[in-house]
């Protein structure tokens, strides 16, 4: 089984010593999922929560709403040279009548995001629910918890330091599921894979706090598993807040200590100060 973390002898410098040390990298391999056999895509991720993360996957391109549109999930035997099974390969088998993602191009990095509108009519899903009729209500000191909550659950991160984190939170902040990958976009697609096989979709009453930037295709994965509220503790792009603007999704970014920006859905944020300045 591959590993989550790996360890490499390093030179550490400093202004006065240089000293030899062993130090944990976050593990980064490629995994081609396949579907009915026929490779879909591949993207590098840290190995962990593989099934959630192609299940996940399909919930992002609107291929799979419910645990019962997936008959299996395998690692592909007879792909290693042994004829052993690889673990960076696995190949999904879609229920009778569930149809397959439409052909696009798939390939993606560990790192994600959308270049431009050029780019958004190739890359935009239907979503099966709608986030702007979730009434859910967060007090502003719930969201304010939030990234100590997210950090103190990321396990691989302590050892390493090179993982991005995403979380999916209740309203009152108890975290239902964390998960941690070298993308940001895989992390997202492990919890909405979690969540899939639970049977917990649409994810109602719910807010989804990651560690890094806020991109339209993280906003595009919260409004495609049913999430209301996106927050993170960096900057969102302007075709996310658009698109949160326009699927009725609370946007939060720069999340950091008691200070947040709200750019869209402000109506689900209780607590806000009455004195606000313009």
């Amino acid at each position: 089984m591959s590993r989550v973390a790996v360890k490499r002898r390093i030179l550490r410098v400093n202004d006065t010593a240089r000293t030899r040390k062993i130090d944990s990298l976050a593990a980064e391999e490629p995994l081609e999922i396949r579907l009915d056999g026929t490779p879909l895509t591949v993207t590098m991720r840290t190995p962990g929560d593989d099934f959630d993360l192609a299940a996940g996957f399909l919930v992002s391109e609107g291929a799979v709403g419910s645990p019962d549109d997936i008959a299996t999930i395998r690692y592909c035997a007879g792909a290693t040279v042994d004829g052993g099974n690889t673990y960076n390969v696995l190949d999904i088998r879609l229920a009778p009548g569930v149809e397959a993602p439409a052909p696009r191009n798939f390939y993606t990095t560990s790192s994600c995001g959308v270049c431009g509108k050029a780019s958004l009519e190739a890359v935009r899903t239907v979503a099966r629910w709608s986030a702007s009729d979730d009434p859910v209500e967060l007090a502003q000191s719930t969201v304010a918890g939030l990234p100590g909550r997210l950090r103190m659950a990321q396990r691989v991160f302590d050892r390493t330091g090179g993982l991005h984190a995403a979380g999916l939170f209740t309203a009152d902040g108890e975290p239902l599921c964390v998960r941690e990958d070298v993308g940001r976009h895989n992390a997202v697609d492990k919890l909405l894979g979690w969540a899939l096989r639970e049977g917990r979709l649409p994810l109602r009453n719910t807010v989804l706090m990651v560690s890094g930037r806020a991109s339209f295709e993280l906003v595009q994965k919260a409004v495609m598993g049913g999430i209301p509220v996106l927050a993170a503790v960096s900057a969102p792009s302007s075709l996310a807040v658009e698109l949160a603007a326009e699927e009725g999704l609370t946007l939060i970014g720069f999340l950091r200590g008691d200070s947040m920006n709200v750019y869209t859905g402000e109506q689900r944020l209780s607590r806000i100060p009455t004195s606000l300045t313009s």
